[in-house]
């Protein structure tokens, strides 16, 4: 089988193609322009230097989250976009669990995920690495460090991180007294390869869907959702004081 994974739910992106378990070809950019500019240049270009055509692709892989909501959005809707329209398998990812795939290789050793969510959050999931496997270990989630910390408290075993966050995740567990390595520059941000990776397993335990069924796993609400939630929280409130003022002044009249 011929995968085509996408990874776009950060800064970077990335595309891979892996036939079998065997990469056959790999693109990664982290120059800071928008997605939906590069992604699927990125991709054609690697098809066609594989002396390939999209038509030769056996299913789609994509990370679905969590991460950047317009990234995660580019990034699904591209995979939607090149599903469709030759019925392909698609198989939506954990951004987590495919960067954690870069540190698989290592024996007994938690790999911390961490991506910089804002306010004072980390997405964050672990895994347990061992010599070419992963054992998950808690879900993905957006917490704050110190739940991170807390958790980690009892953990005696060796600790990478990895991701975007993965500076801010070590230097905050350092300062709790909690040891724990970066991951190299190479193997630290999320990369297609590791969706391949994801997608390949999924592919074998029978979980791939079709392309209506990929969908962005946000984890949070966006700011937009999360202002209009606050804006109908004022009005709501406004509405009960004005009641309220009403009841007052009709208690007052029959005084």
């Amino acid at each position: 089988m011929k995968l085509l994974g996408l990874e776009s739910s950060a800064k970077s992106a990335s595309a891979a193609l892996m036939e079998d378990g065997r990469l056959l070809a790999r693109t990664f950019q982290n120059t800071g322009l928008t997605h939906s500019a590069t992604l699927l240049p990125m991709v054609d270009a690697m098809i066609q230097n594989s002396g390939l055509t999209l038509d030769a692709i056996d299913a789609v892989a994509v990370a679905v989250g969590p991460g950047s909501f317009t990234g995660l959005r580019i990034g699904v809707s591209a995979a939607k976009g090149i599903a469709w329209a030759r019925q392909l398998p698609c198989a939506g990812v954990s951004t987590l669990e495919a960067m954690a795939w870069n540190l698989a290789h290592l024996q007994d050793t938690v790999i911390l995920c961490a991506m910089d969510a804002r306010r004072s959050q980390i997405y964050h999931a672990r895994f347990l690495a061992g010599g070419g496997t992963l054992r998950r270990l808690c879900g993905d989630q957006a917490v704050a460090l110190s739940c991170v910390a807390q958790a980690l408290k009892q953990e005696t075993r060796p600790m990478v991180v990895v991701g975007d966050g993965a500076a801010l995740c070590r230097d905050y567990l350092a300062d709790a007294g909690i040891p724990c390595a970066l991951a190299p520059e190479h193997l630290r941000m999320q990369d297609a390869v590791g969706v391949c990776v994801c997608a390949g397993e999924m592919a074998a335990e029978g979980r791939l869907t079709d392309a209506a069924g990929l969908q962005p796993v946000y984890l949070r609400l966006s700011q937009a959702e999360r202002e209009r939630l606050a804006r109908q929280e004022a009005e709501k409130e406004k509405e009960e004081e004005r009641a309220e003022n009403k009841i007052q002044r009709k208690k007052g009249s029959a005084v």
